[in-house]
């Protein structure tokens, strides 16, 4: 049973991405607007429903896995980018629209920026939380106005059928991702223990990447189809929503207060960024640079272990 649920769980990513993909391109095509926008707010965004989940559950509990929320936040931006990003380019070399990446590497920063002032202030109070969630509405409806503002290439090939459906495709493509990836993890947690692997092993491997899933599994799955808009731009959007609207949103209801032992890895989460922001400014992360990443991101789970 164990199996077929990791079968399954693998199966339901892969069909699930494709039809995510799929639906983006539709979305955007539809809207007239580019695919990076897309990947940033409908794919970034639904797919990092996982952290949200884990967020809520950890600060809600009694008493408040404080430490786990904020590091899971901190943790899945590092696994976005040095696992996600790394695994997509090295498959294939992810291409990057300079111009429009502009924009997004701004409040890419922004939102690391607010997210260290937090950790030096040792809490995320509701004043501060309606700040992050407020930046967040305040991009995603300058990033919609100004895309449409922008003249959009005609396509011989683009979607000519109703827009809902191409909401709907690209809705049914985020829960089957989301399902995919919590029998997936679900079914190798319970396979780890049955084979006697350790409870820390599994929280940082398979519980870490397994928030992630849907990101690898979308971001890989546009890269191979060539939106490499879509998958770099997954990827930033994952990152700006788990930091602004994720500890946020919840912060609206609980404070937060952040453990003192998160510096080095929020060190790292920063290193990650700014190289990604690099990256963006050069317009292209090649298959070595995609390595280097994975390489960057097995060194991370040496030092953690």
């Amino acid at each position: 049973m164990l199996w077929m649920e990791l079968v399954l769980g693998l199966a339901l990513l892969g069909f699930g991405g494709d039809i995510l993909v799929k639906g983006a391109v539709r979305v955007a095509q539809k809207l007239k607007i580019s695919p990076l926008l897309i990947g940033i707010v409908l794919v970034g965004f639904g797919t990092s429903t996982p952290e949200l989940i884990t967020t809520f559950m950890a600060i809600f509990q009694t008493p408040p896995a404080t430490g786990l929320a904020v590091g899971n936040i901190i943790g899945s931006n590092i696994v976005n980018i040095l696992l996600v990003l790394g695994l997509t380019a090295a498959i294939s070399p992810v291409l990057v629209n300079k111009k429009s990446f502009r924009r997004d590497g701004i409040f890419l920063a922004l939102s690391g920026l607010l997210l260290a002032f937090c950790l030096i202030l040792g809490i995320i109070n509701f004043w501060m939380g309606l700040v992050m969630v407020a930046t967040l509405i305040g991009y995603v409806t300058y990033s919609y106005f100004q895309e449409r503002e922008l003249p959009q290439a005609l396509d011989k090939d683009a979607y000519t059928g109703p827009t809902l459906h191409a909401i709907c495709t690209t809705i049914l493509g985020i829960a089957m991702t989301l399902l995919g990836a919590r029998w997936l993890v679900n079914s190798s947690v319970a396979i780890a223990t049955m084979f006697g692997v350790s409870d820390t092993i599994i929280g940082l491997t398979v519980i870490a990447v397994g928030t992630s899933l849907p990101e690898i599994a979308t971001s890989i799955i546009a890269s191979i189809q060539h939106h490499n808009e879509i998958a770099f731009g997954n990827i930033v959007g994952s990152n700006i929503y788990n930091a602004l609207f994720i500890l946020g949103f919840v912060a609206l209801f609980r404070p937060i207060q952040i453990p003192a032992n998160l510096e080095i890895s929020f060190a790292i989460m920063a290193a990650a960024t700014l190289g990604m922001l690099l990256f963006g400014r050069m317009g292209r992360i090649s298959r070595i640079a995609g390595v280097i990443l994975l390489l960057c991101y097995g060194g991370y789970l040496y030092w953690l272990i």
